[in-house]
């Protein structure tokens, strides 16, 4: 039996594949498709301390080799998502990491405060989505914001920290030593790109927003990129994603320095690429005759 077990700030996860936010909801939407108790964790939709209604449609459109969302971290607020979210995934197996989102530091440890006391194994703090207008774009592009925030954070979390970052800098390496000397547990990259679509018959943009993220398989050369930056510059766990659609994309994220990785947009595309993905990893190992899924980390320099 090969061992696909990884560890992230004192955690063990069965397999080293989760879900991407905001592409998988909680999981109740694909409870149908996927055993959850075969993924390494769920990661929820970004939650905030009150509901967002996010933003106006429309907010989603395709492009090559991927899509934009502008859906403006629209959900339910804290209190709803841990009555019902959290009471759903506490009947799998599986690791559950929340990933909390906010317009103010405040906001967040309201959030990171409610959550102290439930069965959740970690917290992802999204400070990077590009796609809100006020507040959380400014932490995800500067040290010194994502410093202060990394930090307040960390003296309410109970759960270890995941800081999420942002692809939309000069230096990812900056950014990720800047959570690392803050107390981040671990990071995780990359979000969104930001981007745009025009239709040119109507000579307007796509989305209401004008602007959303991209994400998709054309995104992962860079992503790849950055995680094997962001790995040379620190040295706390990292989840790796962005474009993953295979079992192989996923082996170079972690060749290229991350612990973890989690599939994202393919969801939408595949139902059940996560599992695919699992199945895939292990058939890697088999065939090439790799005892643990931990020598594969960093394998590339």
């Amino acid at each position: 039996m090969r061992d696909t077990t990884v560890k992230i700030a004192g955690v063990t996860f069965k397999n080293p594949v989760m879900t991407g936010s905001g592409t998988f909801g909680s999981g109740m939407e694909y409870q149908e498709f996927v055993d959850l108790n075969q993924l390494g964790a769920v990661v929820t939709k970004g939650v905030a301390n009150v509901a967002w209604p996010g933003n106006p449609t429309p907010r989603v459109a395709e492009v090559y080799g991927g899509m934009l969302n502008a859906i403006g971290l629209q959900n339910p607020g804290i209190d709803v998502f841990i009555e019902r979210d959290l009471k759903f995934l506490e009947q799998y197996d599986t690791r559950v990491i929340v990933n909390v989102c906010g317009k103010t530091i405040e906001d967040y440890i309201e959030v990171v405060e409610k959550l102290g006391d439930t069965k959740v194994d970690l917290l992802e703090i999204n400070v990077s989505c590009p796609n809100v207008k006020e507040g959380a774009i400014a932490f995800g592009q500067r040290c010194d914001a994502l410093e202060q925030i990394t930090r307040e954070v960390k003296k309410y979390a109970k759960q270890p920290v995941i800081m999420k970052l942002s692809p939309n800098v000069t230096d990812i390496s900056e950014m990720a030593k800047a959570a690392e000397a803050a107390g981040a547990d671990a990071i995780s990259l990359i979000n969104t790109l930001t981007a745009a679509k025009i239709d040119i018959y109507k000579r307007k943009f796509v989305l209401a927003n004008k602007t959303g993220g991209m994400s998709g398989p054309a995104i992962k050369p860079v992503a790849v990129r950055m995680v094997y930056q962001a790995a040379q510059a620190v040295k706390i766990p990292i989840i790796g994603m962005g474009g993953i659609a295979t079992a192989e994309d996923a082996i170079e994220f972690m060749m290229a320095g991350a612990t973890a990785v989690a599939v994202g947009a393919m969801n939408f595309v595949n139902p059940y690429a996560t599992i695919e993905v699992v199945k895939g990893i292990e058939e890697f190992m088999e065939s090439q005759k790799i005892e643990r899924i931990t020598d594969l980390i960093g394998c590339v320099q």
